[in-house]
């Protein structure tokens, strides 16, 4: 009797204790799922966004609801400590979560390659850069991270005695985290992607200074120049979402590396838990980069959200800015063939 209410006590003071952590993996689940929804309806629904580009996007935001409505709801129930399962269910459960993070940063690196090719071979671009070819790609980077992700499930774990709860630390090696998940498959995709936007950032600033130095009718000048303008938007706007990725994983990266140099020092658990908040906030944050700073995904949404939602949260779309949208992509597509300057 005495030992049955000191255990729902204990029970309840880690609930009580973990509640600001519930509450905050909550919202970040839901703002996960409903966020990056909104971003494949946008792409799914609207064509001029079935670019290769936003199926690579598109690739990305299916990660980030699959963190949000199975990864966090894991990490939740194993926070609790009402998991005790068998050992290959709890594998399952702490192995989702790399899984995605691995199709995340494939995917990124995936972005930065196609918009490499297309500052920097753009005459190539359409003959290497297909739907088909990408949609390959795509299912590479699906079937690596998956095989990436799963290792632990073929064996290299921890023991795992009977009755003991299913927990990240006592079950998953940290050599496995350090060497292959971090040193192996997140450093070397971050430093290519380094690399291909700055060398995109360099071609893109050559261009624009070339365009500016043109004897060219002053309005053709202009219209090459605002086609070189959005690509650089758009990679500004892929490198946030990398750096976002970077500042949203590095922590908790950095506490396994830790773990692993020094097995006896003790880090906080309050540091853990907000490592782990904040690598699982990087699939909420994604949506709102593409809301506010590509226009495309702005107006998608505002089509495919009700009016009073796209009122109160995006702005209201209006028969003129319609028009005037679709008059700059005309524009925009009867100047799309133009060799850009220096090419």
């Amino acid at each position: 009797m005495n030992s049955t209410l000191s255990s729902q006590l204990v029970g309840s003071a880690v609930i009580v204790r973990n509640v600001p952590y519930l509450v905050t993996e909550i919202l970040t689940a839901v703002f996960s799922v409903v966020g990056n929804t909104l971003i494949c309806l946008a792409v799914v629904s609207n064509r001029r966004l079935r670019t290769v580009t936003n199926y690579f996007l598109l690739s990305l935001a299916t990660a980030d609801i699959f963190v949000g409505a199975v990864a966090i709801p894991c990490a939740i129930l194993l926070d609790l400590g009402v998991s005790r399962c068998s050992l290959y269910a709890c594998l399952l459960m702490l192995c989702n979560l790399m899984t995605f993070c691995m199709a995340s940063i494939f995917g990124l690196l995936a972005v930065a390659v196609e918009r490499y090719i297309s500052i920097m071979r753009p005459f190539h671009y359409r003959v290497l850069v297909t739907p088909r070819a990408a949609m390959l790609v795509i299912l590479g980077t699906w079937i690596s991270a998956a095989f990436t992700g799963l290792i632990p499930l073929m064996g290299w774990h921890k023991p795992f005695p009977p009755g003991t709860e299913c927990l990240f630390n006592t079950l998953i090696s940290e050599a496995y985290m350090v060497y292959v998940i971090f040193l192996g498959c997140v450093v070397p995709p971050l430093v290519a992607m380094l690399v291909l936007y700055a060398r995109i950032f360099l071609e893109i600033r050559r261009q624009i200074r070339q365009i500016s130095e043109w004897e060219v009718d002053v309005s053709l000048r202009r219209r090459r120049k605002r086609i070189v303008a959005r690509e650089l938007r758009m990679a500004t706007s892929l490198f946030i979402v990398v750096f976002c990725f970077v500042f949203c994983w590095l922590p908790i990266h950095l506490l396994n590396l830790i773990n692993l140099a020094c097995p006896s020092c003790m880090v906080p658990r309050e540091v853990i838990l907000c490592a782990v908040i904040l690598s699982h906030v990087n699939s909420a944050l994604n949506p709102i980069i593409y809301v506010f700073r590509m226009k495309s995904f702005r107006r998608a949404i505002e089509a495919t959200l009700p009016c009073f939602c796209a009122k109160g949260s995006v702005g209201s779309v209006t028969a003129s800015n319609l028009a005037k949208a679709a008059q700059g992509q005309g524009e925009e597509c009867s100047i799309r063939c133009v060799p850009l300057p220096g090419k």
